[in-house]
């Protein structure tokens, strides 16, 4: 073995490294961020009482029946914007984890939000309901993307 053939070998193992953290979305990435695009939609339509989910998220609409919906706002804004913008952009596995995690935290959240507002007699808004079904499919998408490192 030369000294030419051990950089070679550091070289292309320091490629395969640097391969093995990148997590390649392919289509799955446009899904996931139309599911962003219409989760974002959905936190701008009437959530409860007329109140915006972003209104929701700020705190603006109170009460007792709006603990969960904001609980899933805050989920929702996290682990469906924020930790699915930081996969897309940087492609490390760890973000995808926290996006499949977080995603199905939120989602089972979403559905609670939508339960605790027809068990409290109070309408749910659009919005809601969209934000659950985006956010469903997006830690979906992100469950199925972790998943297949392994």
């Amino acid at each position: 073995m030369t000294d030419s053939d051990d950089q070679l070998r550091e070289e292309i193992d320091e490629v395969g490294r640097r391969a093995s953290r990148k997590v390649e979305l392919g289509g799955r990435a446009v899904v996931i961020a139309v599911a962003v695009f219409v989760l974002l939609v959905g936190l701008v339509l009437p959530w409860m009482n007329g109140a915006s989910g972003l209104e929701v998220l700020i705190g603006q609409e109170g009460g007792k029946a709006s603990m969960v919906p904001r609980l899933f706002a805050v989920t929702a804004v996290l682990f469906g914007v924020v930790a699915s913008a930081l996969t897309l952009t940087t492609r490390r596995w760890f973000f995808a984890w926290v996006g499949a995690a977080g995603g199905w935290f939120a989602s089972v959240d979403g559905v609670l939000a939508i339960w605790s507002r027809q068990s409290s007699g109070t309408d749910v808004g659009i919005g809601l309901v969209i934000a659950v079904v985006a956010m469903v499919v997006i830690a979906f998408q992100w469950f199925r993307t972790a998943a297949s490192r392994y």
